[in-house]
């Protein structure tokens, strides 16, 4: 038996080489594995110590050195870390509402295994997200700090708006392979 510790891998570990074939103007990486805990809270608050800023408005995500904060409704928020292991950033969650107003009602789920993690950047990015997303991508309305839960290329995705020209795109495992390949032919038009 190994004493060797495992790494977590994504549902797109392997794709590095196909990614590496698009120019320079519409790049693709899959992400290191990112610990994801969602928390439906009615004292937002309490998660702000963990999180390191104050947590997101509607349509938005923040983070900290180690842990990001994404809005996905009025209650309800998916934190990540790409420096936790899932077990660290659910018990901190749980600890941090521990910590909520007295009553406030806090659930905590760990759903790491859940999404898979793509980075979409270069002078394209947004051309080739525009090509099957709905929302309205231009850096007025979608800029960095944004987030949205929306489909793209059919496939449901959280997307983030990290600055101009670079998105970070989470979808689910299980459709991670479709996505991917959905992108590289969306990006084939601008080599």
């Amino acid at each position: 038996m190994s004493t060797e510790t495992l790494r977590p891998t994504g549902a797109l570990d392997g794709w590095a080489g196909r990614f590496a074939e698009l120019p320079d103007s519409v790049a693709l990486l899959a992400e290191p594995f990112h610990a994801m805990v969602d928390v439906r809270t009615a004292d937002p608050a309490a998660l702000e110590g963990l999180v390191g800023a104050p947590l997101p408005g509607p349509n938005a995500w923040t983070g900290g050195e180690r842990v990001t904060a994404i809005r996905l409704g009025p209650d309800e928020w998916l934190l990540t870390s790409p420096f936790l292991a899932p077990p660290e950033l659910e018990a901190a969650a749980r600890a941090a509402g521990a910590a909520a107003l007295p009553g406030a009602r806090v659930a905590v789920a760990d759903v790491s295994a859940q999404r898979t993690t793509v980075r979409l950047r270069g002078a394209h990015a947004r051309d080739v997200l525009e090509t099957g997303c709905a929302i309205d991508l231009h850096p007025r309305s979608f800029g960095a700090g944004s987030a949205a839960v929306t489909l793209l290329g059919q496939a449901g995705v959280v997307l983030l708006g990290l600055g101009p020209s670079d998105y970070r795109v989470l979808v689910r495992s299980s459709f991670a392979a479709y996505l991917a390949e959905w992108l590289l032919d969306a990006a084939r038009e601008f080599r």
